[in-house]
């Protein structure tokens, strides 16, 4: 009875985070340390979330609508890639604060959630646990980024 009792109060969030590969392995408890933490804001069509070039601060995660990473300029001939609901981008930002690669704009109007560095970097200090779950995931995806690739370009004609 208590688990239905808990899972009527959840946020809705949690349903959508706990099907992203990055937070697969965290616990209905550290779910909601996460859920804590994240940030809710809402986004017109056309309005630009970060620019190419920016210091990279944030993960995103597409509640509702889609974003477009695009090359900066005329988004319809710079895309690179359509992030749908459900997905998330700019998680190298948690790990490095590099420049952006790109901008992320709205596609249509969305919601979003982010997490910030600086609260990945006090979760590390805070609880070790979770952090480390996120890192380990996104490590793993990363790497599996970086094979798709390398056997994209073994495709490729010489």
């Amino acid at each position: 009875m208590l688990g239905f009792l808990q899972r009527q109060t959840e946020h809705p969030r949690i349903g959508q985070i706990r099907q992203l590969g990055l937070f697969a392995t965290l616990k209905p408890r550290e779910l909601r340390v996460i859920d804590d933490l994240l940030q809710e804001r809402r986004y017109l069509k056309d309005e630009i979330i970060f620019d190419e070039g920016e210091e990279g601060q944030t993960l995103y995660i597409v509640l509702s609508g889609r974003v477009l990473i695009c090359r900066q300029g005329d988004p319809g001939t710079g895309r690179i890639a359509e992030v749908p609901a459900g997905a998330l981008f700019g998680e190298l930002a948690l790990l490095d604060g590099a420049p952006r690669a790109a901008q992320a704009r709205a596609d249509e109007d969305c919601v979003l959630a982010s997490l910030s560095r600086a609260d990945f970097k006090n979760l590390i200090e805070t609880n070790a646990v979770i952090a480390s779950k996120i890192a380990f995931q996104l490590a793993w995806e990363l790497g599996q980024k970086l094979r798709e690739g390398f056997l994209a370009m073994d495709r490729r004609p010489l």
